[in-house]
């Protein structure tokens, strides 16, 4: 709130007249201030508006002037009445209401016209409107002295008549008219221009329709004659290899060390073309709709079996990998095309090694639901977040210092996903950069087979490995929206599934730190699952949340939720049991990062309800240090510091991998920009102002902290 040394003026509002005497005053002020003819109307008109609800509803109010800021100075009103309040507020500012009075359309119509607007209204006390506007950038900066000159210079002017008042407002309107027209003339000219091009454009149209017809018919003549040279491609390069191996075994005599080395180029040349070949033409067959599926009973044991030797080989470059297929267990016969599952995992499987430098490559098929999930985990190279979409698309190479050295056609694992749907399946992969990936293919137990009924879940699920997973198990996406919002601007990324089979299929894909689950689904319920996941070894630790419209929590207890909430749940009370428990440690951290000493302690008098271990850092240097030695669970910044201010700090912080994942609170006075605004939303946790009223900024911190996934445990305070 402003000081009182700067208010410039105080209206009080006891009769209609007033009204009139407070639009005039308004219009004097902006004009002292430097805001220009259309910017004083703006002002004026808006809180006249205001300044007229007050005097209507509440039979009178009293209206502050003054400006407050630095960079940029803001021109504020506030506009107090004592009435009964406004019961529907929020109908109002959503533009909802509708009022034979108007009085919807007067605020909405003053929030328009102004920077800013704040309207606080409490049934039987009262309304406040505060509402403020940006003094232009050219007018010179307005000091104490300036605002004393304007107050005095206002009470040597007289108010006006009310009729000169309103002949003002006339002359205004006359104005917006001429403006309105000259628009509208504008406008009309533009319509005439637009349609000439919208004639432009159609006969574009017209022509890039016969051009795509024309690329339509070219793509089905290559894509035919692919499909149908099959052997014309094939029988040279086959002769090529034949006659490189007779050469190679001596069957005509011997060679020279040079010929031997000629003779292995032409072959090994011969090998990639022929492998680009072949996947061209499964990739050509599959548009053409040439490609036959057939469907036989075999074993993943024996599959695995087949594949192990013949991939084997592979790895006799390197020895330092280690190709592990893990024993299938507990699934059944599968009824499928046999060649193409192999086709599919021998292209993931080769992948996988050419980008692993050591370490190993884990093959394994789990049974989830109707079908099976095959997966190839490696420990190489890993895909960078912005490659992860485009890798299943055709000739696409992830650039890296292994792009030199191993070979490549970039259409192996685009022929691994059409094979896969045309089995009825899909692909997916998960993966951090320079720790490994992971491949799954997830594939029916029976092709094209009523009897089963295999459903697969379409699902593309993009892990962000800067934040914890939490699976949701909701079919109701406006449920999983509200979830969303509860966690937004968290450590935590929700994932959602809306069936029992996606969930156990995400089970399987990845750990996550916690599972919010619904009971009752389409036509499915969760309790098996519940049941099955507190029994399975790897899923028994895993927090469990219930949250359902059935009161139904003895049975949700005793089958090992660990907490149970009817729908709907309110927003701090999920938060706060949320994270007490994800959040195991003992001793929770916060790490104080502020140049003045006594925002520090007004900040630790603020967190005295809690027991947490506070640590103190009076600049951005100490609070890095800080932050990676002692890796506190939440950081308090302030923003204004010397030498190295709050922005630089977020920097250092988010780009060292040992403290970007710690939650970071803005707690500053600084006025910040809207652009500022937005940037910071997107690195940090909550933005807070530094503010007196101990009351409402225990409860902001609170909430910020709860975000931060903070337990919120009263008792004793802690010094570091």
């Amino acid at each position: 709130m402003a000081k009182e040394e700067i208010t410039i003026l105080t209206i009080e509002i006891r009769f209609e007249q007033d009204v009139v005497l407070t639009r005039q005053r308004v219009r004097q002020i902006t004009e002292l201030l430097g805001f220009d003819s259309q910017d004083r109307a703006r002002i004026a008109t808006a809180v006249s508006e205001i300044a007229r609800n007050a005097f209507q509803y509440a039979k009178g109010g009293k209206i502050q002037f003054w400006v407050e800021g630095e960079s940029p100075q803001i021109f504020m009103v506030s506009i107090r009445d004592q009435g009964r309040g406004i019961p529907n507020l929020k109908t109002i500012l959503e533009g909802k209401y509708a009022s034979n009075t108007g009085m919807g359309l007067g605020i909405i119509g003053s929030k328009r016209l102004m920077d800013q607007f704040r309207i606080d209204s409490t049934p039987e006390q009262g309304t406040v409107v505060v509402m403020g506007k940006n003094l232009p950038k050219r007018s010179p900066i307005v000091t104490t002295k300036r605002l004393a000159e304007i107050a005095n210079e206002l009470i040597m002017r007289s108010p006006e008549n009310p009729y000169s008042e309103i002949q003002q407002q006339n002359q205004e309107l006359l104005r917006t008219l001429e403006e309105l027209e000259k628009r509208q003339a504008e406008l009309a000219q533009l319509n005439r221009e637009l349609e000439d091009t919208n004639r432009g454009v159609v006969a574009l149209y017209a022509e890039l329709d016969e051009k795509a017809d024309s690329l339509q018919r070219a793509n089905e003549l290559k894509t035919r004659f692919l499909s149908n040279m099959s052997h014309e491609f094939r029988t040279p390069l086959n002769s090529i290899l034949s006659l490189s191996r007779l050469l190679l075994d001596r069957m005509d005599g011997e060679l020279t060390d040079e010929q031997e080395k000629q003779v292995k180029f032409i072959r090994q040349s011969g090998e990639g073309l022929l492998e680009l070949v072949n996947d061209l033409l499964d990739l050509a067959k599959i548009e053409a709709g040439k490609i036959v599926i057939h469907p036989n009973e075999f074993e993943v044991s024996e599959l695995f079996g087949a594949l192990r030797g013949m991939l084997r080989p592979l790895l006799a470059y390197n020895s330092s990998i280690s190709l592990i297929f893990e024993e299938p267990v507990g699934i059944p016969t599968l009824y499928t095309d046999e060649g193409k599952v192999a086709q599919i995992l021998r292209n993931f499987i080769s992948n996988a090694i050419k980008y692993t430098e050591k370490g190993e490559v884990r093959i394994a098929a789990k049974l989830v639901g109707r079908t099976v999930v095959f997966s190839v985990v490696d420990t190489g190279i890993g895909i960078a977040p912005e490659d992860k979409k485009r890798i299943f698309e055709e000739f696409v190479q992830v650039d890296s210092a292994f792009q030199k050295r191993v070979k490549g056609t970039g259409l192996g694992l685009s022929l691994s996903r059409h094979l896969t749907e045309l089995l009825g399946g899909n692909v997916s992969l998960t993966s951090e950069l320079g720790k490994g990936s992971t491949f799954f293919a997830t594939i029916p137990i029976s092709y094209n087979n009523s009897e089963f009924g295999a459903v697969v879940p379409d699902v593309n699920w993009q892990l962000d490995q800067s934040r914890l997973p939490v699976l949701v198990i909701e079919d109701n996406d406006e449920t999983f929206f509200t979830y969303e919002k509860y966690f937004q601007g968290s450590n935590y990324q929700l994932i959602q599934a809306r069936s029992l089979q996606e969930a156990q299929l995400a089970l399987e894909m990845f750990k996550p730190v916690a599972v919010i689950s619904d009971i009752l689904l389409k036509e499915q319920n969760t309790w098996n699952l519940i049941s099955e996941m507190k029994q399975n070894e790897a899923t028994r630790d895993i927090p469990l949340l219930v949250i359902t419209v059935i009161n139904n929590d003895k049975k949700a207890l005793e089958l090992g939720a660990d907490a149970f909430f009817v729908k709907p749940v309110e927003r701090l009370l999920l938060l706060d049991n949320f994270n007490k428990l994800i959040n195991t440690k003992r001793q929770q951290k916060i790490l104080i990062i502020d140049d003045d000493q006594v925002s520090r302690y007004l900040l630790k008098q603020l967190l005295a309800y809690t027991n947490f271990t506070i640590l103190e850092a009076e600049n951005g240097r100490e609070g890095i240090r800080l932050a990676g030695e002692e890796n506190p669970d939440c950081i308090f910044l302030d923003l204004a510091m010397p030498h190295m201010n709050g922005f630089e700090v977020i920097e250092l912080l988010k780009s060292d991998r040992a403290t970007s994942n710690i939650p970071v609170i803005i707690n500053t006075s600084k006025v910040l920009e809207e652009e500022e605004k937005r940037d910071l939303a997107r690195r940090t946790v909550a933005i807070l102002s530094k503010d007196p009223s101990r009351k409402d900024a225990i409860a902001r911190s609170r909430e910020a902290l709860l975000k931060a996934g903070l337990v919120l445990e009263p008792g004793e305070k802690n010094h570091g």
